[in-house]
């Protein structure tokens, strides 16, 4: 099922209703926050682009508000080849070079060269497992992880499952992947359902997406 599987009216429900209930760390003052909470975040992905895509997202909020790097992701995706990783594992200092000069982006330069090699590390994952999504589901046993969030202060920073993928992708070679990264890649890609007890999503992503 499609990650973008609302309707541009249910969408607009969601966002205009007053008796919705959205975690709480969704400002209902940004709605493209509140489309991102309410289509994307928690939704399992087993996409290699996509999780791609995520991965060198979050790796780029390092020390950052993830809103800060949300706000740009479109910038990102015209910089970075649409988040492919086999054109990303091609860049060169030249390209190096030109995404330091483009304001769109979070200009860090090790942030920037971590993302190139990081694609290339995540070729050789692939070419090792078949698949990025079947090395990294490993690390949950291969469905979501259910929490029963009831406050902002239950949220975890990192997991025993965040510290494991944390140690192996350094193994692996990759960079800017601490466990507070991964865990924040687990959220987002739906590895660990972290959405409020209370939040209209939680059941919902349980109800349709969850593997059995």
């Amino acid at each position: 099922m499609s990650r973008n599987n609302f309707s541009a009216e249910r969408l607009r429900a969601n966002m205009n209703s007053q008796t919705r209930v959205r975690c709480p760390w969704v400002d209902l003052g940004k709605p493209d926050y509140i489309e991102y909470h309410d289509t994307e975040w928690g939704v399992p992905i087993y996409d290699d682009r996509t999780i791609f895509e995520f991965l060198t997202l979050e790796s780029a909020q390092a020390g950052l508000s993830w809103y800060a790097v949300l706000r740009k992701r479109d910038n990102y995706r015209k910089a970075f080849a649409n988040f492919v990783p086999e054109k990303i594992a091609g860049f060169g200092e030249r390209h190096v070079r030109a995404l330091l000069r483009n304001p769109g982006i979070i200009r860090n330069r090790q942030k920037i060269e971590a993302a190139i090699n990081n694609a290339r590390k995540f070729l050789e994952v692939q070419n090792e497992f078949g698949s990025f999504a079947d090395y990294i589901w490993r690390f949950v046993g291969g469905k979501p992880i259910v929490h029963k969030i009831k406050t902002k202060k239950d949220y975890p920073v990192s997991s025993p499952e965040s510290d494991a993928l944390c140690k192996d992708l350094r193994q692996r070679g990759f960079k800017f992947v601490g466990s507070i990264v991964c865990y924040a890649h687990m959220q987002a890609t739906g590895m660990v359902n972290d959405h409020l007890v209370n939040c209209f999503r939680r059941r919902e992503i349980i109800d349709t997406y969850s593997k059995d």
